[in-house]
């Protein structure tokens, strides 16, 4: 909402300083900060809100040590994060750019669906909450919406240069180039490192592509969203693992919204791509602050509120980016926590087919119970997980000069 002002303000008005406001630099921080503001200045406020209206948690006993002390703990407390993502996106971003205006409506969305749940929870005292079906057509919609917006919209583009960016005594050069609509996106750990989807599914004709690049969009948004969800068990864990997340992203953003870097660092540029730093620094200031409240011991849980947004909203900005491919590495914690499920629950069922009787892979999962059954402490578990996804967003950004 500030951009046009101030950009009027400097451009017809020409008052010095209201330039400022057009450095991505600037806005990002003023967003990180706001973000950061809203979550510790009024989070005790809305945890106490939520304690009024007794939203707590129910806990079964899945015979974990501590599990019977977070009864009754604030939950739903995703509608911090939310709103600590949404304010300072409205007002320090451009809202006329198509990729904020994505990840606005994926915000709403998840946080939306996630709301239902808890509600059904919370409120209906059904463990179950809203019915997996549900939850997946949901998910569907969103990824139909983000997939038809990025493979149609005019403005989705990527800049392809004649030759490269070049800086001569001071003097930025800028070569010929041409904007390309494409379904393009970054493979990593090979020399040519961007794979074509419409090459790649050229053999399916025309009419498939879109069809199936929506597909390929909706898989990852489900894939991400639910694996934030399930890494959502203990105390801190999924807020600190997004935040290492959406740092990474930030810095992708950056790099790929800046025609110089981008070109140096063999990254591809995406026009108005740099906007996004704005939205992925509130996204990390609010993580920040939740955790405030959110680390050990636990004052508020996020509940699906937030857990199903996190997931979904970092999928959407690494398809905006065209860094999908990279998920699988960079939400590596996400990963881990989803196939300790399926693997628990193949095995289990695998096991009971053939001889009578079900077995299991790990103590409990997701793995970070597996942990947790081994007597080692909650918080140790979050600080060796925060560990991890740190190394494995350094070994992300390395790719930057992989080629």
């Amino acid at each position: 909402m500030l951009y046009p002002i101030f950009d009027y303000l400097d451009q017809v008005l020409d008052i010095p300083g209201t330039g400022v406001f057009r450095y991505i630099s600037f806005r990002a921080g003023m967003a990180a900060v706001f973000s950061l503001l809203i979550t510790i200045t009024f989070g005790h406020h809305i945890i106490n809100w939520i304690r009024n209206k007794q939203i707590g948690e129910t806990v079964r006993d899945l015979g974990l040590e501590g599990q019977a002390q977070k009864k009754g703990t604030p939950t739903m407390g995703g509608i911090m994060i939310i709103a600590a993502i949404l304010i300072p996106t409205l007002l320090f971003a451009n809202l006329n750019n198509i990729y904020i205006i994505l990840l606005l409506i994926t915000t709403v969305w998840l946080g939306g669906i996630g709301f239902v749940d808890d509600y059904i929870k919370v409120f209906k005292k059904d463990k179950e909450g809203l019915k997996g079906r549900f939850k997946i057509v949901g998910q569907i919609g969103i990824g139909i919406i983000v997939g038809t917006t990025l493979y149609f919209h005019e403005d989705v583009v990527i800049r392809e240069f004649t030759n490269p960016v070049s800086i001569d005594e001071g003097v930025v050069e800028t070569p010929a180039f041409q904007d390309v609509k494409v379904a393009k996106t970054t493979i990593p750990f090979t020399k040519n490192n961007e794979l074509n989807y419409e090459t790649l599914l050229g053999f399916l004709g025309e009419a498939m592509t879109p069809l199936l690049y929506v597909f390929v969009v909706t898989f990852i948004i489900t894939a991400v969203s639910n694996g934030a969800n399930i890494t959502d068990g203990i105390d801190g864990l999924a807020a600190g693992t997004s935040a290492i997340i959406g740092l990474t992203i930030a810095i992708f953003a950056y790099i790929s919204g800046n025609a110089i870097f981008s070109q140096y660092l063999n990254v591809m540029y995406i026009p108005n791509s740099g906007e996004l730093v704005i939205f992925a620094s509130a996204f990390i200031g609010a993580c920040v602050g939740f955790l405030w409240y959110n680390a050990y011991p636990a004052q508020v849980f996020m509940g699906d509120t937030g857990s199903l947004m996190l997931g979904g909203v970092i999928a959407v900005l690494a398809l905006t980016l065209r860094k999908e491919l990279l998920l699988p590495l960079m939400c590596g914690i996400f990963l881990l926590e989803t196939t300790s499920v399926m693997i628990q629950v193949s095995y289990f069922k695998y096991t009971k087919r053939k001889y009578g009787e079900g077995r299991r892979v790990f103590l409990m999962s997701p793995i970070h119970h597996h942990y947790q059954k081994k007597n080692i402490p909650e918080a140790k578990i979050v600080t060796r997980f925060w560990i991890v996804g740190i190394l494995l967003a350094v070994i992300t950004l390395a790719t930057l000069k992989l080629r």
